[in-house]
């Protein structure tokens, strides 16, 4: 079974009419997800390949029942875009929209956990979105290199989740759902809330968590396999040649002296009893090792 999105899902776009939106809502489509109504503001009445677009988020929910909003929006709207979708309720927000200001999401961070809203949750900014293949596409991800199967993907980046998939593929083995959660400092859904959903799905057999240098969250996720997974894990950890107090890539990948290496990210991963791998043919040799 599927976290987060499947067959039943009603999507709707949040920036339909621009170039993004369009371009990556008709490979959805195209995909098989179920997209239902799209969202610009000033926009409503019109059509984008048939899919009716409305004003704003509450109207397209009313209209269409959907559930899923996936968002596209320039970063300067990105945090308004994010709110607007949960004080319409959609219980799952996709925002693909990078570069919004820290300081916005610091402000949309703090609003879905403890302004009592609790009806949303969000992943991203700064993400490739989800894929339950054979099911939904909701984001950026290409479907076309995935297949479905007993696999749980998770990461921080989407390039690297691209490979991982296509190598697992490779082997002829599919995935349950993959999950991109972002590379910013600041992102709606964590590592420990996708795992503790992948350990609820009785068709995940096994998780694949990919993480980068920077931060705490690979630690804190390596503790939560250790205390509450039955579910095995495999990881890669990017970033073992990053120098020092450099950005790579990811807003959220910063070294600051020993803080947030790849090697004490691996070590705390390897002391949690999770298989480590070097690169993603590594990775993907060691998930078919375990599935065996």
């Amino acid at each position: 079974m599927a976290i987060y999105i499947d067959e039943h899902s009603k999507v709707l776009v949040q920036g339909l009419t621009g170039g993004q939106g369009r371009f990556h809502s008709g490979r959805n489509m195209a995909y098989g997800t179920n997209v239902v109504a799209g969202v610009t503001p000033g926009k409503g009445g019109q059509e984008v390949e048939g899919v009716p677009v409305f004003n704003t988020v509450a109207d397209a929910s009313e209209a269409t029942g959907a559930n899923v909003s996936v968002i596209y929006v320039p970063a300067p709207f990105g945090a308004d875009a994010i709110l607007e979708a949960a004080d319409a309720e959609i219980p799952l927000v996709v925002a693909i929209t990078e570069n919004i200001p820290a300081l916005d999401m610091a402000k949309v961070y703090t609003y879905l956990r403890n302004s009592g809203n609790g009806h949303s949750t969000l992943i991203g900014p700064n993400c490739p979105g989800l894929i339950s293949p054979g099911k939904a596409n909701v984001g950026i991800i290409p479907g076309e290199i995935c297949m479905p199967g007993p696999v749980g993907l998770v990461s921080r980046s989407g390039t690297l989740t691209y490979q991982i998939m296509h190598e697992l593929t490779q082997l002829g083995i599919g995935q349950t759902t993959t999950v991109g959660i972002g590379g910013d400092p600041i992102v709606g859904t964590n590592f420990i809330e996708c795992l503790q959903r992948f350990e609820q799905d009785p068709e995940t057999k096994v998780v694949v968590l990919m993480g980068e240098v920077g931060g705490d969250e690979e630690e804190k996720a390596a503790r939560f396999i250790d205390e509450h997974m039955q579910t095995p894990v495999v990881a890669y950890v990017a970033g073992y040649t990053a120098p020092e107090g450099k950005r790579m890539g990811h807003a959220g990948a910063i070294v600051s002296g020993s803080k947030g290496t790849a090697s004490a990210k691996a070590e705390a991963f390897k002391a949690a009893g999770v298989r480590v791998g070097r690169n993603s043919v590594e990775v993907a040799e060691l998930v078919k090792e375990v599935l065996s």
